[in-house]
């Protein structure tokens, strides 16, 4: 079992900066990929980004790119999300994901994290 805490939502206004926390417990291991999803009112919930636990590697949407940043701490078992330049369409619930490297999708989730950009 994995459990997911999201924290490090707020106001901002647009062009300010916010950085998430997901902290990570229980058994993932190094072939673990945690995923940050969005989901604005009205909305299906969007992929942000993701990271693979072992190597890093990154993927992004197009409509963060540039902007956000995904990074992880092996020590503090925890994913960032770094978001810069934010946006008032960046404004949504901001959720933590985790799934295994061959699977195609997330089965633990965070409980989320409201980001609001005020214009």
């Amino acid at each position: 079992q994995v459990q997911l805490v999201e924290s490090g939502g707020g106001l901002v206004q647009a062009g300010g900066s916010l950085r998430l926390s997901c902290a990570v417990s229980g058994r993932t291991g190094s072939n673990y990929v945690m995923g940050w999803f969005r989901q604005a009112p009205g909305k299906e919930r969007e992929f942000v980004s993701h990271i693979v636990w072992s190597g890093g590697a990154t993927n992004y949407a197009d409509s963060v790119k540039g902007r956000f940043a995904i990074s992880r701490d092996y020590a503090k078992n925890t994913v960032y999300l770094q978001m810069n330049n934010l946006k008032p369409e960046d404004t949504a619930v901001y959720y933590c994901a985790g799934r295994m490297f061959f699977q195609s999708d997330y089965n633990y989730w965070g409980q989320g994290t409201q980001v609001t950009v005020s214009s």
